[in-house]
C-alpha cells in the first residue's frame, strides 16, 4: 500500500495532536511538507519528519499531495480549503469548517467540482463512550429520547486572547465560547440526537471579558424535528476547566458522558465505560483523545472511496446549528431552520452582549 502523502498548513498548538497521529500512522502516511506563516513553527515541525516546509501556502498547491490538513484561525478556512479543493487535494480542515454558512456552501460546490473530499474536525464524536450512547439510544434501551443537555464551564482568562491575533473576535473567530468551546459538544448532541433541528432561541452575554466584542457565557433552547428538547449552557468564566456535562434522558432511564466517561441509569443499574480504543497522548485534556480515529477514517474514505463520518455536508450542519444560536440571540426571537445566514459584528453584536 503507497503511503499517502500530507502537508499540514499551521503549526500552532493544535498541530501537537497532528504530529503524535501522523508519527504513530508512519507506516501509511507519509507528511512531505509543512507550512506556517512563522516560518521557524514550520521548520520545527518538519523537524520530526524531515520534510519540506515553508511560510507561503501556494508553494504546496502543486506539489503531489493526496491530503492537506488545515489548522488556521477560522476565516482562513474557505479560502484555504477551496482553493486546496480546486488542485485536487483532499481536505480536512479543523472546525469550524467556516465562518458562515455561505462560505461553507462555496466549500461543498468547489468539493463536488474537484471531485476530492472535504472533510470537518469533530474528533469527540470517535470517543467510544459516544459510540455507546449512540447505539443504546438507537436501539430504544432507554424508552423514547425526550431531552438533552449539554454543560460546560471552563476558563478563558484574558490572557487566552491577548496573545491571539484571531481569537474573540467576530471578524476573525466567529464568536466566542459558542464558536470555539461548546461547538464540540453542540456536535456531539447533534449527532447522537441523530435528527435535523426545527428551531432555536438563545442568548448570550459578555460576563468578565469588557476588552472582547464576542460571548464568554451563552445558553440555548433547540427543538430537533424528532421532539427532542436540547438545553445548552456554557461560559468560558469559571475558574476552572470542568469536565463537560452531556446527558440524554428517555422514558426509561438516562445515560450521558462527563468529558469522555460514559454513564448509565436504567432503573436501578448503574453503569459506567471508558475510553479504551488507541489514542492521542499529547495536548490539552478537552482537546480528547481521538484525532486519530477521525484521521484513520479520513484516510480509509480517500483510499477506498465514500465518505468519512464528518464530511462537509456534517460540518455545514453543525455550523448551521452555531449560526442559529448568534443570530436568535441578536435579533431575540426564534430562528427556524434553514435560515439566511449574516455576517455578524462586533458593532452590532456588542449591543446585546453587555447590560
Amino acid at each position: 500500500m503507497d503511503k499517502l502523502k500530507l502537508a499540514i498548513v499551521g503549526c500552532g498548538r493544535i498541530s501537537d495532536c497532528y504530529r503524535d497521529v501522523f508519527q504513530k500512522l508512519s507506516d501509511s502516511v507519509s507528511v512531505v511538507y509543512a507550512v506556517d506563516k512563522d516560518i521557524e513553527k514550520a521548520k520545527n515541525f518538519a523537524a520530526d519528519f524531515s520534510c519540506r516546509y515553508t511560510d507561503c501556502y501556494e508553494d504546496i498547491l502543486e506539489e503531489e499531495l493526496d491530503v492537506i490538513h488545515l489548522c488556521l484561525p477560522h476565516y482562513l478556512h474557505k479560502p484555504y480549503s477551496v482553493l486546496a479543493l480546486e488542485h485536487g487535494k483532499h481536505v480536512l480542515t479543523e472546525k469550524p469548517m467556516a465562518m458562515s454558512l455561505q462560505e461553507a456552501d462555496e466549500m461543498l460546490e468547489a468539493e463536488k467540482r474537484s471531485g476530492k473530499l472535504l472533510g470537518c474536525i469533530f474528533q469527540t464524536r470517535y470517543n467510544e463512550s459516544v459510540s455507546i450512547l449512540k447505539r443504546r439510544l438507537e436501539e430504544g434501551i432507554y424508552g423514547k429520547l425526550l431531552t438533552a443537555s449539554s454543560i460546560l464551564t471552563w476558563n478563558r482568562p484574558d490572557s487566552y486572547y491577548t496573545g491571539s491575533d484571531w481569537k474573540g473576535t467576530w471578524e476573525y473567530e466567529g464568536g466566542g465560547t459558542i464558536i470555539d468551546q461548546a461547538i464540540h459538544s453542540i456536535d456531539r448532541v447533534r449527532y447522537i440526537v441523530a435528527s435535523d433541528v426545527e428551531w432555536v432561541e438563545a442568548s448570550i452575554f459578555n460576563r468578565t471579558h469588557p476588552k472582547l466584542f464576542v460571548e464568554d457565557t451563552a445558553e440555548a433552547q433547540i427543538q430537533f424535528q424528532n421532539g427532542v428538547k436540547y438545553h445548552l449552557f456554557a461560559t468560558n468564566t469559571n475558574g476552572f476547566d470542568t469536565p463537560i456535562q452531556i446527558e440524554f434522558c428517555g422514558e426509561k432511564g438516562r445515560c450521558g458522558l462527563i468529558q469522555d466517561m460514559g454513564y448509565s441509569y436504567l432503573g436501578e443499574k448503574y453503569e459506567e465505560f471508558r475510553e479504551v480504543k488507541k489514542s492521542v497522548t499529547v495536548g490539552k485534556d478537552y482537546w480528547g483523545s481521538t484525532h486519530i480515529m477521525q484521521l484513520e477514517d479520513f484516510y480509509r474514505a480517500v483510499r477506498e472511496g465514500g465518505k468519512p463520518l464528518v464530511d462537509g455536508v456534517e460540518g455545514r450542519k453543525t455550523l448551521e446549528l452555531v449560526k442559529a444560536i448568534y443570530l436568535s440571540a441578536k435579533y431575540r426571537k426564534r430562528i427556524y431552520l434553514p435560515f439566511t445566514d449574516e455576517k455578524l459584528t462586533k458593532e452590532e453584536m456588542g449591543k446585546i452582549l453587555f447590560y
